[in-house]
């Protein structure tokens, strides 16, 4: 008898053993479209069998509810009613925006700052653009630029100043491609790439290789990710950002005005960096670390990476003839190859 039942346990044991090394069947689904003034792709892939429509559908409902927090564009937005005075009351979205904000401000010095509202509106970008920037004004504008002079306490925010407005476009993208991702975390998806406006997130792998992302060359006007690439990454479980001044510009008299405003001196930048890719872990992190690159330069950034090494990092600058240069973080080395 003991016989018998030792062979029937053998049996269930090899059975068992024969299932959990059965190789799992990914199936690899996705679904585009239009959101924030941009574009977004979703490639997802599950053992599971999950309806398009109705990711699509969970998807655009959770960004929508993100832009009601946290977009300039949107009157009625969280953030719009507190630049506004009208409703000084956060969200979740908001809160973590502004913790996540705060603590970037401070890694950069201040290279990184949610303020910088008022000068961003002043030099002609953003929704309620005037371009009325005066020398004169310089100043005043200054006065009201500075997380310091900005909080939150009791879900409400306290400013100093109530001209003080804040702008989460240099996080906000890359936030909201981390709550895609959580979205996905929740439904035990283990393998997807959500990419928002260039700002790319992705986990586990695609066909049993890394996810590559493409790096756009940053030559102005280049409007259309894609078209004309400089690098190409592999990545995985890990999240890209790349921030650069080739797509949002003016020119004024002959002279090129950046979207990117430097908040310690007032003005947009102008430096030999052009655009500048940080991988980290969350998307919101690696887009607020681009920007601050952008605003920093070529020499205070690669000073900022090297103290930073958590973060890998590619920059495109352009040397003293105006050609195109690149530094590569050391880590990123093997995971990257640039096109001729």
């Amino acid at each position: 008898m003991k016989s018998i039942f030792k062979s029937l346990l053998a049996v269930i044991f090899l059975f068992l053993l024969a299932v959990s090394c059965r190789e799992e069947i990914i199936n690899y689904s996705g679904f585009d479209g239009f959101v924030q003034g941009t574009t977004y792709r979703i490639v997802y892939g599950s053992a599971s069998d999950f309806d398009v429509e109705e990711m699509q559908t969970l998807v655009q409902n959770r960004l929508r509810d993100f832009d009601m927090s946290l977009s300039l564009y949107e009157d009625s937005s969280v953030l719009s009613k507190i630049n506004r005075n009208e409703s000084l009351k956060t969200d979740k979205y908001f809160t973590e925006a502004f913790k996540i904000s705060k603590e970037l401000w401070a890694m950069t010095e201040g290279a990184f700052d949610i303020t910088v509202g008022p000068l961003v509106k002043a030099w002609g970008f953003g929704p309620d653009a005037i371009q009325n920037y005066r020398e004169s004004s310089r100043d005043s504008l200054l006065a009201i630029v500075g997380f310091g002079k900005v909080s939150i306490r009791d879900g409400s925010v306290l400013k100093s100043d109530p001209r003080i407005s804040l702008d989460f476009n240099a996080v906000a993208q890359g936030y909201s491609v981390d709550v895609i991702c959580s979205l996905l975390d929740s439904m035990d998806i283990r393998h997807y790439l959500v990419e928002i406006g260039g700002e790319v997130r992705v986990k586990g792998m695609r066909d049993n290789r890394q996810w590559r992302i493409g790096i756009d060359r940053p030559v102005d006007n280049n409007l259309f990710p894609g078209e004309d690439i400089q690098a190409i990454i592999n990545l995985q479980d890990k999240a890209l950002a790349t921030s650069g001044n080739y797509r949002k510009f003016y020119v004024k008299d002959g002279v090129k005005y950046s979207h990117t405003i430097d908040p310690r001196s007032g003005y947009p930048v102008s430096n030999q960096l052009l655009s500048a890719t940080i991988i980290a872990d969350e998307c919101a992190v690696a887009d607020g670390i681009a920007t601050a690159c952008m605003v920093m330069g070529k020499d205070e950034s690669i000073a900022f990476l090297q103290r930073y090494t958590e973060f890998e990092a590619y920059l495109i600058f352009s040397d003293e003839n105006g050609n195109f240069r690149t530094w590569t973080s050391e880590s990123l080395k093997k995971s990257i190859s640039e096109s001729e």
